[in-house]
């Protein structure tokens, strides 16, 4: 039990040297120390202690070589500290600061990475994500040749679809609100900018019902209009998806809506 208590107060004295020699080492005026030290610990992934040397030498070593260095692993620190929002306005800072860097081109990848890395799950605020596709295609305009273009152009797919999904969820939860006119404006604005959606057949579907239900709900001036659009969405569904289940499940509601046609046509 006592030989336990002296190895533990040996190792309270030794750390205690260390923060001793680290704290002087951080008020003293050796740059070359503290860069030598801030190498040190970073290459051990001592990042905290690598990021406090690097701050206190940014003003001395600025105009020599040693600043684009400490400017790059500035960034690096807090991207492995897994803080991206710091990761990328260090990697920003580098750029503009070192264009001509042979890191450079990582830098901006790495940028574009973090917001990658912040992206939220589906059902969030998609911000991050579109600040994540900004940065990934100013990357691709920039290094066309970068051997990083493939991974840039799949995480934008993979972003793109993330977003997709997220519209597609707003637009069926204004068709299940029944909120016709949000549900009708959301559904067009979406294939309007998703022309390619996996989604368009069953877009076609609920715009069916939705402009029938809407017809069935309208003021008598507006409902012949509206059954008219339902019909118009369901034959471009019969047009351009001749073998969808949906045609025959949409039998019924179309049936009664040539029906209130009809009966218009027979009022002329």
């Amino acid at each position: 039990m006592l030989k336990n208590r002296f190895f533990l107060l040996v190792i309270m004295c030794l750390l205690g040297c260390v923060s001793c020699k680290y704290s002087k080492l951080l008020k003293g005026t050796d740059n070359e120390a503290k860069y030598k030290a801030a190498m040190d610990y970073y290459e051990k992934k001592n990042y905290d202690r690598a990021l406090q040397l690097f701050d206190v030498m940014q003003a001395y070593y600025r105009t020599k070589p040693e600043g684009e260095t400490i400017s790059y692993l500035t960034a690096e620190c807090y991207y492995n500290k897994e803080d991206y929002i710091m990761a990328s306005s260090y990697y920003k800072r580098f750029v503009n600061r070192y264009p001509f860097s042979k890191d450079a081109e990582d830098a901006l990848f790495k940028s574009a990475l973090c917001y990658y890395y912040m992206s939220p799950k589906m059902t969030l605020d998609q911000s991050d994500s579109y600040t994540a596709i900004s940065e990934f295609q100013s990357f691709v305009d920039l290094y066309p040749q970068s051997p990083k273009v493939a991974d840039a152009n799949a995480m934008i797919d993979t972003l793109r679809t993330k977003i997709e999904e997220k519209q597609y969820d707003i637009c069926n939860l204004y068709f299940k609100m029944e909120e016709y006119q949000a549900a009708i404006t959301s559904y067009e604005a979406f294939m309007r900018d998703y022309p390619m959606t996996v989604h368009r057949e069953e877009i076609l579907n609920n715009m069916v019902i939705n402009y029938y239900r809407y017809a069935e709900n309208s003021v008598k001036s507006k409902q012949r209009e509206r059954y008219e659009l339902a019909l118009e969405k369901y034959n471009t569904l019969c047009y351009v998806y001749p073998e969808s289940p949906y045609i025959e499940k949409l039998v019924p509601v179309v049936d009664k809506v040539k029906e209130k046609l009809e009966k218009y046509k027979s009022k002329k």
